[in-house]
């Protein structure tokens, strides 16, 4: 879309992460386990583990605090009775908002999620009602000032589905899932480390919004982050490049 600014919705996320890294740990902690739990201790032998591996890391989580959930998840221990679950809504303004969770107890999330959304004015959706909006792939992110020719060229030669630079001058690799770290691995070894990367749900299109329903927005997703049982939350909302 005309004006979509990559580089500042990935500031604005990435933000509101950097202020709660102990937050984030407990859910990484949830993802490493249940990750290890589905298809086994062994990174190289599991992709998903892979890919939260490298969440972990990029969010510096230690790296006994990280085996130990592995262990955990691959030993059979803990993890066992949490479930993923994905919730739908609109947010302010109609934009189109998908919250991820991993849970224990469906009622309480459901109760937390729902009253996140209610007060903001907002509405949680059935199933179906914004997914379809979304579409699952890989995201690696270069600040502005990348060398974006090398970029591209290392990015297609490795299996990359697209390549697109914004008016900011950030740098966007799209990939498939299964291709995501490949194409990663590919670029980090050519000596371009990205400021931002991972498999994530990226909306078809996306909704521009002024300053005040941005902000509105914004309460929201920090409100949904807040919540333990939330692993990821995405939406098609736009922020101004100023807020």
């Amino acid at each position: 879309m005309a004006g979509h600014s990559k580089w500042s919705n990935i500031k604005h996320r990435k933000a509101g992460q950097d202020a709660k890294r102990a937050k984030i740990f407990t859910k990484l902690i949830r993802e490493l386990t249940v990750a290890a739990r589905d298809g086994g201790g062994n990174v190289d032998d599991n992709p998903g583990l892979r890919t939260v591996v490298d969440k972990a890391k990029s969010a510096q989580m230690p790296k006994d605090t990280m085996e130990r959930a592995i262990a955990r998840g691959a030993g059979g221990q803990d993890g066992a009775e949490l479930v993923a679950l994905t919730y739908e809504g609109y947010g302010p303004g109609g934009v189109a908002i998908l919250v991820q969770t991993m849970t224990d107890n469906r009622n309480r999330t459901v109760g937390q999620v729902r009253h996140a959304f209610t007060r903001s004015g907002s509405n949680l959706g059935t199933d179906g009602s914004v997914a379809y909006l979304f579409e699952k792939k890989g995201q690696i992110n270069f600040a502005p000032g990348a060398d974006e020719d090398a970029i591209m060229e290392i990015a297609i030669d490795s299996g990359a589905e697209d390549v697109d630079t914004d008016e900011e001058g950030s740098i966007e690799v799209i990939t498939t899932p299964e291709g995501f770290l490949t194409v990663k691995e590919a670029l980090v070894k050519s000596g371009f480390e990205p400021a931002a990367s991972e498999v994530s749900m990226v909306p078809q299109n996306y909704s521009d919004l002024d300053q005040d329903t941005a902000e509105k927005v914004l309460r929201l997703l920090e409100a949904l982050e807040d919540i333990d049982d939330v692993t990821n939350v995405y939406t098609n909302a736009n922020f101004p490049g100023e807020l």
